[in-house]
């Protein structure tokens, strides 16, 4: 295992069908004013908003809400969300949602109390907060982003057609995150096979690359045979509690940083996948469906040892008499198959991508180095093309 590093990782976690019991635990240790954060209401269908509001009043809490935050949460809404922690003095930001909420709460977290804008300080200069941050805290109703036990905000800026996500430092990260998978039962099935297949890209950035023997590769594998597993049964049955419960664990440790220890990492699939975003407002997890294959098969040769690993430890893909390129095409074409069984969408046209949009995505996409090849905008452009 190559490479230095350091590792901490500051989220308390609490998992399983009583974790909301332990917000009684945690409320103490904040201020008066809380800032409910949630989406389109769905919370207060399926009864999960009442719960924590009993909760919260019991713990003699000022509630102000803070409701209709976006799948993929746009400045406007942030700078909202600025306006409304400042006006109220907010104590704790917690989310009730999934990641698009807990994303949407730290980019909160590290605005109340600095006097730039927003999108210019951490979505354009790429700055570090200088300022208090008000503390967050979640509570997961989806599975898929890994946003509630990591750093990470993305936003969405619609004049500029532009979606970027900052990875902030372990200070912003959620001081305690409550995730109780039977909260994802309600989700409807395309928003739990999108989530599943973030999940699954999230690993696979990590995983393609770097050519060393390390152990971030051999948790890697495992998590994506577990969510496999669980997510063929999920589509079946989606109250499985087991198996909604471990592709819940899988998305927390998919991205809370640990498997990426001693990697480079590769992120053009997301770096693709939000330039589509920003110009279809697409669900994230389809965005990164339906250009993974091609990026794959582009990178692929340049990363043919651990192509044909991903086959064979991934994917079942018996290697005998066979060569190199033919064990990584048939690991490509299993994972292509999943994809579909779980009913992904495949092509970024399905998703109101059109063919004039494709020079204006490109331009959209940020080009980063740490996988088997640096992208040109040439190389974007074609694997946009083939994913139209």
């Amino acid at each position: 295992m190559l490479g230095n590093f350091s590792y901490l990782n500051a989220t308390k976690l609490y998992f399983g069908d009583n974790s909301l019991e332990y917000l009684n635990e945690e409320l103490p240790k904040y201020g008066k004013n809380v800032q409910l954060i949630y989406g389109g209401g769905s919370v207060k269908r399926n009864g999960i908003y009442d719960e924590v509001m009993k909760i919260l009043l019991a713990n003699g809490k000022n509630v102000v809400e803070d409701a209709g935050v976006m799948p993929n949460p746009t400045v406007d809404k942030l700078r909202e969300g600025v306006r409304i922690a400042r006006e109220n003095k907010v104590d704790l930001l917690l989310a009730v949602g999934g990641g698009s909420c807990c994303d949407y709460a730290k980019a909160v977290s590290v605005s109340v109390n600095c006097d730039d804008d927003p999108w210019d300080k951490y979505y354009i200069r790429f700055e570090e907060p200088d300022c208090e941050i008000v503390p967050v805290a979640c509570i997961l109703t989806m599975a898929g982003t890994g946003s509630e036990m990591n750093a990470g905000a993305v936003i969405t800026n619609h004049e500029a057609k532009l979606k970027i996500g900052h990875v902030f430092g372990e200070n912003v990260m959620p001081k305690f995150s409550i995730l109780n998978p039977k909260f994802t039962f309600s989700l409807p099935k395309r928003q739990m096979v999108a989530g599943i297949y973030d999940i699954f890209n999230h690993i696979c950035e990590q995983y393609f690359s770097g050519e060393d023997d390390n152990t971030s590769d051999y948790i890697a594998e495992g998590l994506m045979r577990s969510l496999i597993h669980s997510s063929l049964i999920a589509i079946d049955d989606p109250e499985n509690y087991e198996a909604r419960s471990n592709i819940m664990w899988t998305a927390t440790w998919a991205l809370n940083t640990l498997i990426s220890r001693g990697k480079t990492t590769d992120w053009m699939v997301h770096m693709l996948g939000q330039a589509v975003g920003a110009y279809t407002d697409a669900t994230h997890g389809m965005t990164l469906a339906a250009v993974s294959l091609p990026y794959y098969r582009t990178i692929m040769p340049y990363g043919l040892n651990k192509f044909k690993r991903f086959a064979v430890e991934v994917w079942g893909v018996d290697p005998v008499g066979k060569s190199d390129e033919a064990i990584a095409d048939e690991g490509l074409l299993a994972m292509e198959g999943w994809m579909k069984k779980l009913g992904l969408n495949m092509k970024i046209s399905e998703l109101g991508a059109t063919p004039d949009m494709i020079e204006g995505i490109a331009d959209a996409t940020i080009i980063l180095d740490g996988g088997y090849k640096v992208f040109t905008r040439d190389d974007v452009v074609k694997v946009l093309t083939e994913s139209l």
